[in-house]
This record gives C-alpha cells, sequence and structure tokens, in this order.
C-alpha cells in the first residue's frame, strides 16, 4: 500500500516532533508554554516554517519569541544531527495565534448567550 500523501507533509510532521523535542532542551525557554503547532515546508524540502503557540502573558509570549528567534540555527543544527536528510532546510518560526481567536470567540458566543 502506498502512501497517499507528499514526501513534504511526512518530513514536516518529523521535524514537528524533532523541534518540540529540542525546545524542550532550551534553558531560557519556559518550554512548557510552548507549543509547535505544526510545520510548513516546502516541496523542495529546503525551507520551512515552524508554527508555534504560546499560552501566557504577552511578555511570555515576548521572551519566548526572542528565545526562538535567537535559538533559531542552534535548533537547526539540532535537526540537521537527529534527523538523516540530505540537506537540513532553512528554519523560521511563526508565531501562531489561533488558540487566542478561538477563545475570543468562545467568549463573544457565551456573552451573546447570556444576553439572550
Amino acid at each position: 500500500m502506498s502512501l497517499s500523501y507528499k514526501r513534504s507533509v511526512r518530513v514536516g510532521e518529523l521535524i514537528q516532533q524533532t523541534v518540540s523535542e529540542v525546545i524542550r532542551e532550551i534553558k531560557d525557554l519556559n518550554s512548557g508554554l510552548v507549543t509547535i503547532m505544526g510545520v510548513k515546508l516546502t516541496d523542495d524540502l529546503l525551507s520551512c516554517k515552524i508554527h508555534y503557540s504560546i499560552f501566557g502573558s504577552a511578555e511570555d509570549k515576548q521572551k519566548a519569541d526572542e528565545v526562538l528567534k535567537r535559538n533559531t540555527g542552534a535548533v537547526r543544527h539540532q535537526l540537521a544531527l537527529r534527523l538523516n536528510l540530505r540537506r537540513t532546510p532553512i528554519i523560521s518560526f511563526v508565531y501562531d495565534g489561533t488558540n487566542e481567536r478561538v477563545t475570543k470567540v468562545f467568549d463573544i458566543l457565551k456573552k451573546i448567550e447570556e444576553e439572550k
């Protein structure tokens, strides 16, 4: 039985799992608050965006963003060591605010329900 999805999706899932492990090892980062939401990898496997979410205050988000951006090279190096890829993709971290938007929508729906 053949796999029905692209190689970039499979490698992206592997990168997501590996990056989740690597960020737990970053000492400056409160990794309990950071979640890797997904990885968007180009079809040529040379570039990827790692979408992450942070649970905490605005200050926590800013600090985590700075730490992740500062450690991008180290995370890429760990990917190269842990994954058996011909070329390690260039990575960039992108904040994913989906959880915040979902929470706002539920708060609005709750408020509407209370007004009825």
